[in-house]
């Protein structure tokens, strides 16, 4: 399959729909990433050049053309347990100030918000947590993981909840027996009670508002905002404490920074911050 080229009229073209559509922002860097990602795409569909399959893009009333370029063009690398200082922060500090909060409430309600959950290693790492945190109290407590994402093959991996060997390295033993079922071609499936635990939906994080009744007590964004720039990445906060529930809280990844000028969050730790 002979490689197809990428002008800078298509380059411009394509990043340009790429950022106005879903605020991720490529740049010069990302043209290898761009070629790379799309050439089958390209040679499936028949189209000649990246000018022909844009005009396509853009014109396919059903939108799905357009979903099939952001997700070959997202990535979408996470595991179980990543940044498990995090996960620690979480039950060691998060979940007995939300019981300190509830204390006067019949049960406990806690809500949590995936934001980019990729193929679903994150949002059921914290049912892990959350599982192991409350043990057989668990059924006593009101739990909400939402885990949303752009990409449809990411969410479609995610709730069929199937994982190869080596994406299961940093699962701790006890738990790789307790929560997954082994399968017979050495891949690992998450048993049903905590599959059930997690609620996975397809969202666009630049929309200008989101479908949510209710306010979560922790939002996790982490390596998400990398791939917007600074304004994006600053109406995205906005939202995101629009969102938050009073004291709650926002982890987003070590390599990314929060604009605390902005006065929404307070810093508690690195890539973990508190509504003020």
């Amino acid at each position: 399959m002979e490689a197809l080229r990428l002008n800078d009229e298509e380059f411009n073209l394509i990043s340009s729909l790429v950022y106005n559509k879903f605020g991720i922002k490529l740049g010069e860097q990302k043209r290898a990433l761009i070629i790379g990602r799309l050439q089958k795409v390209l040679h499936a569909g028949g189209f000649l050049n990246f000018k022909d399959y844009y005009n396509h893009v853009v014109s396919e009333p059903s939108g799905k053309a357009l979903l099939t370029l952001v997700d070959k063009i997202s990535t979408n690398h996470t595991f179980f347990f990543r940044e498990n200082e995090h996960f620690d922060f979480f039950s060691g500090h998060v979940l007995p100030n939300i019981i300190r909060e509830n204390q006067n409430r019949s049960k406990v309600s806690i809500r949590i918000w995936c934001a980019g959950c990729s193929s679903g290693e994150e949002p059921y790492t914290l049912a892990m947590v959350l599982s192991e945190f409350f043990k057989s109290d668990l059924k006593d407590v009101d739990i909400g993981i939402l885990a949303t994402d752009i990409s449809v093959s990411a969410l479609e991996k995610a709730m069929a909840g199937i994982y190869p060997a080596e994406r299961m390295e940093l699962v701790p033993p006890a738990y790789r027996q307790k929560y997954f079922k082994s399968l017979k071609d050495g891949n690992w499936e998450i048993k049903p009670n905590l599959k059930k635990m997690v609620l996975f939906r397809r969202l666009n994080l630049i929309r200008p508002d989101f479908p949510f009744k209710g306010l979560f007590n922790l939002i996790f964004c982490r390596n998400v905002m990398i791939y917007f720039d600074k304004e994006t990445q600053r109406d995205l906060i906005s939202r995101f404490h629009r969102y938050t529930e009073p004291n709650g809280f926002l982890f987003i990844g070590h390599s990314e920074t929060l604009d605390r000028s902005t006065g929404l969050y307070k810093y508690i730790m690195p890539s973990i911050y508190q509504k003020k």
